[in-house]
């Protein structure tokens, strides 16, 4: 093999016309989004800084078991102390570019965004208690869930619900506080992470739990109350969405499920609309429903056929 096999000339790629066709397609893409403008640094939040934070933070809230490999407790404050104010400083930072990135697009001054943005962080911040608290309950709620798990600290190592919990409660509080870039970003992060699509906007209660997980899906609109149980493959989704004279959808549309509290939903059930189900309700496995049911409910696709006995055998 010659040292021109393991090493072509970049002519040989012809890399001058294809940096020259690509740099004409981003100018096409720029121009009919309105964004002819010349930006010499990177604009927006980047995913793996983002990501890193969000390892930073999980760490600081559950430091013995999230946190390094040899912190010992006497060093337990030193660390969350110093874990915290770096991941609050790169916040910052992501925070800003979003901010300017969302000035930009709609034209408005950016002159006070840097106020803003220390503003959001540190209502972020103030919460982070909070969010270590109810965290607590969502991890005992697997924990008592699961005759499975053997320890809370299993719950919290190893189970991918209690990983997009956390993920979305951090994520949920940012996308209130105006920030709904870097929030999805961590969202759709767990959602790799974890075959769990938790959208930032969705509104959960304490003692929650997502058992196995894999394919769960809760869409923007979604509020769920207290001590709620799903199972993997659960869909809590829009039935339709509404469109303007020319088409396009519309958005912000109250669109999925209110669960209220004490409901168990079962693996591969799926609901859709903006229908309640009722407090200590069950829903079956792999039900397809799209209206409200009362309280102590229990839905089964054997009561939903004798209740539409001309409704296909498909429809599950």
């Amino acid at each position: 093999m010659s040292q021109q096999d393991i090493h072509p000339d970049k002519n040989q790629w012809n890399l001058e016309s294809l940096v020259s066709e690509l740099r004409d397609v981003r100018n096409i893409w720029r121009q009919a989004n309105g964004r002819t403008g010349t930006q010499s640094t990177r604009e927006l939040p980047s995913k793996a800084v983002i990501e890193n934070i969000i390892k930073q933070l999980s760490g600081a809230l559950f430091p013995m078991r999230l946190g390094p490999s040899n912190l010992h407790q006497e060093g337990e404050d030193f660390y969350v102390g110093a874990t915290i104010y770096g991941a609050l400083q790169a916040l910052l930072k992501q925070v800003r570019l979003e901010l300017h990135y969302h000035a930009r697009l709609k034209g408005t001054p950016t002159e006070h965004l840097q106020y803003t943005a220390t503003d959001i962080v540190n209502r972020f911040a103030v919460e982070l208690p909070n969010i270590r608290r109810t965290l607590d309950t969502d991890v005992m709620a697997a924990y008592y869930g699961d005759p499975a798990a053997v320890s809370v600290d299993e719950v919290l190592l190893c189970y991918p619900g209690i990983l997009a919990i956390m993920y979305h409660r951090i994520a949920h509080l940012l996308y209130k506080l105006g920030v709904p870039l870097v929030a999805r970003v961590i969202s759709e992060s767990a959602h790799s992470l974890t075959g769990i699509d938790i959208h930032p906007g969705a509104q959960i209660g304490s003692g929650f739990f997502i058992d196995h997980g894999t394919g769960v899906v809760i869409g923007e609109t979604t509020i769920i109350g207290e001590r709620v149980r799903l199972y993997q493959n659960v869909t809590l989704g829009a039935l339709r969405f509404p469109a303007d004279e020319e088409g396009r959808l519309e958005k912000g549309h109250p669109r999925h499920p209110i669960i209220e509290d004490d409901v168990v939903i079962y693996a591969g059930a799926t609901l859709l609309g903006r229908i309640t189900v009722g407090k200590n309700s069950v829903i079956g496995g792999n039900v397809w429903l799209t209206r409200s049911v009362p309280e102590n409910s229990a839905i089964t696709q054997a009561n939903l056929r004798r209740e539409m006995p001309d409704c296909p055998e498909t429809s599950n």
